[in-house]
């Protein structure tokens, strides 16, 4: 039988060290910087030194086994794949905000098995193993108890696209009539991991890559919450992904699509 648990050790190990690569780049890395899709969008030098340091690290202990990085790109293949953001929340690194991991998954025929997201500036690590539970620094995790949506805590997050942004404001406002309160805090991996810990209930985003969700995704699963991942949510869109504990998952699902969350 497979066991993915010695997966999570080497992203684990792998995630420490670029970790602490990004923190002691951070000072030269925001002084010079680049965008990718719009304006707003943008990748650091230590984006990419990270992201090469674990493609080194994994080569060297997987020898011969893909990997897809944000930075770099690759392609998910059957057998098994690595899926790697070597900063997530990039925009929060350059402005000095202390929300932002290095993200890394395993994934097996297309589906996460192993994930650690690391917290640079904290020293928390989230980890996961399929069939083996979620944890933060070895203590089990666990979603949310809520039952109703208007007592709800919904993580959430903006496209890079202008357009795109202004009919996502029309959608948050019309759940913020809905729920206790909504957060945009600006790396989909902790978001996720979030709702695996019950610091929020729900999380809802659209255009997410694989290397946002693959591991986070996992540890909000192996939580206990109800994971809908791109192309598995068509009332919210092929581009979505949706966490949420199991009390007011149907109810938040339901009510995004009421709102337009589809649409934008």
């Amino acid at each position: 039988m497979f066991d993915p648990r010695p997966l999570v050790d080497i992203a684990t190990a792998i995630g420490r060290e670029a970790g602490a690569l990004v923190q002691r780049m951070r000072a030269s890395a925001v002084v010079s910087f680049d965008t990718k899709s719009t304006s707003t969008d943008v990748v650091t030098a230590a984006d990419r030194a990270s992201e090469q340091l674990v493609r080194t690290r994994l080569s060297e202990l997987r020898p011969g086994e893909p990997v897809l990085g944000e930075e770099e790109g690759g392609t998910v293949v059957e057998g098994l794949t690595w899926v790697v953001d070597p900063i997530d929340g990039t925009v929060n690194y350059l402005y000095g905000i202390p929300w932002y991991s290095v993200s890394i998954a395993a994934q097996l025929d297309g589906e996460s098995v192993a994930g650690a997201v690391f917290e640079p500036a904290t020293g928390r690590m989230w980890t996961a193993a399929r069939g083996y539970g979620s944890f933060l620094d070895g203590v089990p995790l666990g979603v949310s108890a809520t039952t109703d949506l208007s007592l709800s805590l919904l993580g959430y997050g903006f496209a890079y696209r202008p357009e795109r942004r202004q009919r996502q404001a029309d959608t948050w406002a019309g759940m913020a009539t809905r729920v206790r309160d909504l957060r945009r805090a600006g790396a989909a991996s902790l978001d996720l991991c979030s709702v695996a810990s019950g610091r929020l209930d729900a999380y809802a985003e659209h255009g997410l890559g694989r290397w946002d969700w693959a591991a986070g995704g996992l540890i909000a699963a192996e939580a206990g919450a109800v994971v809908r991942l791109p192309g598995s949510s068509p009332e919210l869109g092929e581009d979505a992904t949706f966490a949420a504990a199991p009390g007011i998952a149907d109810a938040m699902y339901g009510a995004l699509a009421e709102c337009g969350f589809g649409k934008v």
